[in-house]
């Protein structure tokens, strides 16, 4: 008996339309891989996130914002904190200092008490680009997941909170 239904994947869902139109019957591998999704969707906030940001020093590139927001609400915090907290290594988080040092948006205080210490404090400019940066990302997040129903995002959420709270853990000395 021939049917016009699709085979179903691995997973038992169908392919999706818009898939369909595209030429692919199904995903692969990928069709039941929770990091493809992460992935995929994080791409595509990263794609609108810029966007919104266009014409704001931190567009552009993953951290900027994190960090940004990280010095403006803890003031004196180390680069290696901020490494920690986005998971990310110290070099990387060294390029994202010293582009914001050198656009007037944080400065490095030496610690008092360590000489090779350095604490990162948020200018005025800094500070102001913080509330333009959270009130933009705050709207975007409501924007870009608005057909999500709330128990779903809540849900995602609390999961995603988790996993990087265990992350967190596990990479703390």
């Amino acid at each position: 008996m021939t049917t016009d239904t699709p085979p179903s994947s691995a997973s038992g869902v169908r392919p999706s339309e818009s898939l369909k139109s595209l030429g692919i019957e199904d995903l692969d591998c990928l069709e039941d891989l929770l990091s493809f999704y992460v992935r995929s969707v994080n791409y595509a906030l990263s794609v609108d996130l810029d966007a919104r940001l266009e014409s704001l020093e931190v567009a552009r590139g993953t951290g900027k914002i994190t960090a940004l927001l990280l010095i403006d609400s803890h003031p004196g915090i180390r680069p290696s904190a901020i490494a920690q907290a986005t998971l990310r290594d110290r070099p990387s988080i060294s390029r994202i200092v010293s582009h914001m040092l050198k656009n007037g948006l944080v400065e490095k205080v030496e610690s008092p008490n360590e000489r090779r210490a350095s604490g990162l404090y948020i200018t005025d400019a800094g500070h102001e680009l913080a509330a333009t940066v959270r009130d933009i990302v705050k709207q975007q997040s409501k924007d870009f997941f608005a057909d999500v129903p709330k128990e779903d995002r809540d849900e995602l959420l609390r999961i995603t909170k988790s996993i990087y709270k265990k992350i967190i853990e596990a990479r703390t000395p």
